[in-house]
């Protein structure tokens, strides 16, 4: 995917869709399973769910209270989503994301669909990723 390759997106005078932002509402988790075990069932409506499997592991982000039982968990992240559809062709998306809260020392996790990013911060974290990520020119939606 080459979103997250080079430079950040040409600035134009208004604020692209890039670098609009929304607050998931709840807490997330991101968990590791072994890599052979079935996919857990998960409730049909969720704000996000994602499941990688590869030949090492099975990670799943999801809604803290769904968590999976017997997985590595780290929990109270909070997710926020780009304001999308972010074209394949758009290079540096997740540069000009991550580098203002690489800047403030804060860890993220990234979840990636066909039509946008998801970021997660750590729960107590998000004022400081929201502060980071204003000052670079980011906007939340209410």
């Amino acid at each position: 995917m080459t979103r997250s390759e080079g430079g950040p997106p040409a600035a134009s005078s208004a604020s692209p869709p890039w670098k609009k932002l929304a607050w998931l509402p709840d807490a997330f988790a991101v968990c590791r399973l072994p890599p052979g075990v079935a996919v857990p069932v998960f409730p049909a409506r969720s704000f996000l769910y994602s499941v990688t499997r590869t030949d090492r592991e099975l990670s799943i982000v999801c809604e803290e209270a769904f968590a999976p039982e017997g997985a590595a968990v780290e929990s109270r992240w909070r997710a926020l989503r780009l304001e999308g559809p972010i074209p394949f062709s758009m290079t540096g998306v997740l540069a000009a994301l991550s580098a203002p809260l690489a800047r403030a020392g804060l860890p993220i996790f990234v979840v990636s669909t066909y039509d946008t990013d998801y970021l997660l911060v750590r729960g107590e974290d998000a004022e400081a990723a929201r502060a980071a990520l204003e000052k670079d020119g980011f906007t939340f939606e209410p």
